[in-house]
């Protein structure tokens, strides 16, 4: 069975030229079949300061307002989906940008208003992955974006975190899929302003305890829940560290495990 390497970046490698340029150098030197799956929050907080937007955030989650959807839509899908794409291309990495809405690719849901009113927030229902396999076969990098469908017409904005856990989901009969979270830190850290307090391993009898002890809070808990969804569904391997580790497996980071 093939290797299958799905990566999501974040918006510190999307939001520097010098760190994106060093993913991309070592995402285009992964041999084997791979999808890359970028959110871009920071730029769409930016763009919509400057246009006077309002920016309504709850727990650390976004309300999407139908203005919103419209900065979203136009950074995720356009400007920063397609510049990766170009940026991967003059790396020899021959890539095509995808939205949920692409290729009826993601279904989602708009979330339920029964609690919180999250606006235009979808919650992924389906991953149609037959002609993803194509492109794959065909040595094409699929670049996703954050942005799913209601299969009536409707875009939504989704966590990025969660449509690289469901991609990986989709694809583990297909293929031995490993998913990496790459961000700006080591790892998950048992000290924040320690960047070598690397916790090496994470798996269900010392998750409950670094809850407990508030180790793994705030934005790492919606991460966490997404990589053990993946790790329980069929997902080979699940990684969270610096873009390095997808080329040097030695490099200290962080591995999810059951």
């Amino acid at each position: 069975m093939k290797t299958l390497k799905i990566v999501k970046i974040g918006g510190h490698i999307i939001n520097d030229d010098a760190a994106l340029n060093d993913f991309l150098d070592n995402f285009s030197q992964v041999t084997s079949p791979k999808i890359l799956i970028h959110g871009g929050g920071k730029s769409a907080t930016a763009l919509a300061q400057q246009m006077n937007i309002e920016v309504k955030m709850i727990n650390g989650r976004r309300i999407t307002n139908a203005e919103t959807l419209d900065i979203i839509t136009m950074l995720y899908a356009g400007k920063i989906n397609k510049t990766i794409v170009a940026k991967l291309q003059a790396k020899n990495t021959n890539a095509i940008g995808f939205s949920g809405a692409d290729g009826n690719s993601i279904v989602a849901v708009k979330r339920s208003t029964e609690t919180i009113d999250y606006g235009f927030v979808g919650d992924i229902q389906k991953v149609n992955i037959k002609h993803l396999k194509i492109v794959l076969n065909n040595n094409i990098t699929p670049v996703f974006c954050a942005i799913t469908h209601d299969k009536n017409g409707q875009l939504l904005n989704t966590n990025a975190d969660t449509v690289a856990s469901e991609l990986a989901i989709a694809f583990a009969n297909d293929y031995a899929t490993e998913l990496y979270y790459c961000f700006e830190k080591n790892g998950v850290l048992k000290d924040v302003n320690n960047d070598s307090s690397v916790i090496e391993t994470i798996d269900s009898k010392n998750y409950p305890v670094l809850l407990k002890n508030n180790i793994i809070a705030d934005g790492m808990l919606p991460k966490l829940t997404n990589c053990f969804h993946a790790i329980h569904h069929s997902v080979q391997k699940v990684h969270i560290g610096k873009s390095s580790m997808i080329l040097n497996k030695n490099l200290k980071h962080t591995t999810i495990q059951k």
